[in-house]
């Protein structure tokens, strides 16, 4: 089994289109994974064998956790587009987080702060290698910020654990936040 391309093809069914493989996800982005296997398999020759211990391999073998799975129902732990947001617990953070980004974001989040762009919320690290990471997705070079995490929860911000070293929150004010 190809594991990165069952993780890239489960992202896309549990975090944006999850109608495109006649999936309903319920309020905190549950779906069956029964319904799951079976629409994958239908979807693509290369998941025709797909099994419930595939997946667990899969959700296992990659440094970020992007699926968990409990009982019989598995979902993405972050990330999502879907129209409905996905319903998560809040939690305190860690005193400090980090987020990676391009240098030509940096003055308007120092302005603006965080905002959830086309997702529904923003994604945060637990340390500046995971951000690094990220960052990378736009620039060569990114810069690091530093959430003032604890600082913000204390003084009413929302955050919420998306997974090991992920992070979630539905904003980052820009005075908790500081250019490493």
């Amino acid at each position: 089994m190809d594991f990165v391309k069952l993780s890239k093809t489960l992202s896309y069914a549990l975090r944006h289109a999850p109608w495109e493989f006649e999936l309903e996800l319920d309020e905190e982005g549950w779906v069956d994974v029964e319904q799951l296997l079976t629409e994958l398999r239908g979807y693509s020759r290369a998941f025709a064998g797909v099994t419930r211990e595939d997946l667990v391999q899969m959700s296992g073998a990659f440094d970020k956790k992007r699926f968990e799975i409990e009982d019989d129902r598995i979902r993405a732990r972050y990330g999502h587009s879907v129209p409905q947001k996905v319903v998560k617990t809040p939690a305190k953070p860690p005193q400090l987080l980090y987020h990676g980004t391009a240098p030509k974001f940096v003055e308007s989040i120092l302005a603006q702060g965080l905002l959830p762009m086309g997702r529904h919320y923003v994604h945060l690290s637990t340390d500046t290698e995971t951000a690094g990471k990220v960052g990378k997705r736009r620039s060569a070079a990114p810069t690091l910020l530093v959430i003032l995490a604890e600082e913000a929860w204390a003084d009413g911000e929302v955050f919420y654990n998306g997974g090991e070293n992920i992070w979630l929150a539905d904003r980052v004010p820009a005075k908790y936040i500081r250019v490493q």
